[in-house]
């Protein structure tokens, strides 16, 4: 049974502690300084911040001095109301025996312990403020906080960003972005099998993981630019699954020219022996791999292009 938060409930959590981490200062803070902070998507803060401030957790402010701050001291907001922000109340919508919701002329033996057991976890919730997450979350970036016992074991991520330039206008990469994904998933997969060549282990670059697919979400105009949330995944060893989760930029440089940038948060898979790598191997290991994508997307638009043109009657 996987009791965790969904995207939009863990979002909600990271930005008020970001909120809580800030409230001393007096100062509000910027989606942009939230998204960059928290690692949270541009395309979702103000999203999430929308959801604190309709639930009386945050508020904000327009204007040049503008941004979001909390409505109370950390210490009177508890985690319990920022997750129900988010997800909605913390309730059992169906019967843990049944197909639909209890009711009582069908009720199961599972009710009473199920209900018992969701007041609990709503009690910790609620007994569990701001101020001491963002406490904890202090103590974590010091790297004085102690390393939980039930931890699981993970790659440590890299924060990444590279760009390429394309011969070819916005409008025709636009068009082929919102064609499909399998072409991007390819040139991914060759970047796991071929590229980068970095040797981490005895296997060489091709168990690094083998990619599953590449997720492109809803484009939206920012800033004079094409913005795509971009997820790559892949399978690696040991039930690590390596994963690079951002998003995709399209820009114009002029009518024939574009950059794309990619950007986001890298986890790469665990060595053989299920190490996490150095941080300094890691790093090139990540450039390496985003910088390998880049080029062949380019190349790839380019010359699809340049045959499209060539097949194309006068």
């Amino acid at each position: 049974m996987d009791v965790t938060l969904s995207k939009r409930g863990s979002y909600a959590t990271a930005a008020a502690i970001c909120l809580a981490r800030a409230y001393e200062s007096g100062r509000p803070k910027k989606l942009r300084e939230i998204s960059a902070e928290m690692d949270i998507p541009r395309t979702f803060v103000s999203q999430i911040l929308g959801d604190l401030v309709h639930a009386g957790i945050a508020v904000s402010a327009f204007g040049r001095d503008g941004g979001h701050r909390l409505a109370r001291p950390p210490g009177q907001v508890s985690l319990a109301e920022v997750i129900e922000a988010a997800e909605g109340p913390l309730a059992s919508e169906r019967c843990a025996l049944g197909d639909g919701p209890c009711r009582w002329q069908d009720v199961c033996p599972m009710h009473e312990t199920m209900t018992k057991a969701t007041a609990s976890l709503r009690e910790v919730l609620a007994s569990t403020t701001l101020a001491v997450l963002a406490e904890r979350d202090a103590a974590i970036a010091r790297r004085s906080y102690p390393v939980p016992a039930d931890a699981h074991p993970h790659a440590a991520a890299v924060t990444i960003a590279d760009s390429v330039q394309v011969e070819l206008p916005t409008a025709v990469i636009a068009a082929r972005l919102s064609a499909g994904t399998s072409w991007l998933t390819a040139h991914a997969e060759a970047c796991d099998q071929e590229e980068p060549r970095i040797r981490v282990g005895p296997g060489g670059p091709g168990w690094l993981g083998k990619t599953i697919a590449v997720h492109l979400g809803r484009a939206e105009q920012a800033d004079g630019s094409l913005v795509i949330p971009f997820i790559w995944e892949a399978a690696g060893p040991a039930g690590i699954f390596p994963r690079f989760e951002g998003e995709l930029r399209l820009t114009a440089i002029d009518p024939e020219r574009s950059e794309l940038q990619l950007s986001g948060r890298y986890r790469p898979s665990l060595g053989r022996a299920g190490q996490v790598l150095h941080d300094a191997l890691l790093t090139r290991l990540a450039r390496a791999t985003l910088r390998s994508f880049l080029r062949r997307i380019a190349r790839g638009l380019e010359q699809e292009h340049a045959q499209n043109a060539a097949a194309s009657p006068l």
